[in-house]
């Protein structure tokens, strides 16, 4: 049995209040449930990436208008592929996934069209849950300068209840935090690395069914990570997403809430907002 994704385009009117919307394609591919969908950057061209509980990682590309193919299929993993994100547009095209195999594959495209793949084996030996890329600009550099060598870094959650950091020395991914980020008291269902835009320092936050979200900084590289408990939503805590400037925080809940949070002068993290779902 193939399931299907589905591609709509936006198309917004001055004139008119509603939101237009136009069906492009289903994409029919995967064998299972499709977990995560995730556009590269444009600069690589019209390409999408899906992951699913099959185990595979499909690279869509849109060929002749709305015409889309399955330009690669990745079937490394053994078990359900939970994540997927793309790197910093100038470390190339490179895809990060994480599986419940415990494995963390990262595909690397070539010029000659062919990929290579660089693998974290065991990374949370119970299941990975989630991935995020650091920012390319190094925390404390201006935005824009610090992008001759950037280095590749990678933070992941697990079944282990753990957040990990992992960077690529010489070919190799090694963990970067001594000893793994442990503070959740149940699965981490979320991580995600927040743009730095030369802030001094960086920062992660994870979710986790435990109800709490916790914010992760570490002021340079070799320092330990510290965490502070942003809140305790008092249920699961799906998805932790970043504003393109880093400083807000969105969160969705399992008390069916999406709030925004914005740390303050002293340190400390304010609820902005709560959205209405009606709104979106």
């Amino acid at each position: 049995m193939h399931r299907s994704l589905k591609v709509e385009t936006h198309r917004f009117e001055i004139d008119h209040p509603q939101e237009k919307r136009t069906h492009l394609a289903n994409l029919t591919g995967h064998q299972g449930p499709v977990w995560q969908v995730a556009w590269a950057h444009p600069k690589f061209g019209s390409l999408l990436a899906s992951c699913s509980y099959d185990g595979r990682v499909i690279i869509w590309k849109e060929g002749n208008l709305n015409d889309w193919i399955q330009a690669h299929v990745f079937d490394d993993h053994k078990s359900s592929v939970n994540s997927i994100a793309w790197a910093p547009h100038e470390l190339g095209l490179c895809l990060a996934c994480g599986s419940s195999d415990g494995n963390i594959s990262v595909f690397t495209a070539r010029a000659d069209g062919n990929w290579d793949t660089s693998r974290i084996d065991q990374a949370h030996p119970a299941g990975v849950t989630s991935v995020s890329w650091a920012p390319s600009t190094a925390p404390g550099a201006l935005l824009g300068s610090g992008l001759l060598d950037p280095a590749q870094q990678i933070c992941s959650g697990g079944c282990d209840n753990t957040v990990k950091v992992w960077k690529l020395y010489n070919g190799n991914w090694k963990l970067d935090c001594f000893p793994a980020l442990n503070m959740h008291a149940d699965w981490v269902r979320d991580v995600a690395w927040a743009p730095n835009l030369g802030l001094p320092k960086s920062t992660i936050a994870s979710a986790s069914q435990d109800g709490k979200v916790i914010i992760w900084t570490v002021a340079k590289e070799g320092d330990q990570w510290e965490g502070k408990v942003l809140h305790d939503f008092k249920a699961p805590v799906w998805r932790v997403s970043w504003s393109l400037t880093g400083n807000i925080l969105a969160v969705a809940d399992g008390n069916s809430n999406v709030t925004l949070w914005k740390e303050a002068v002293d340190g400390e993290w304010q609820q902005v907002t709560t959205v209405d779902a009606q709104d979106l």
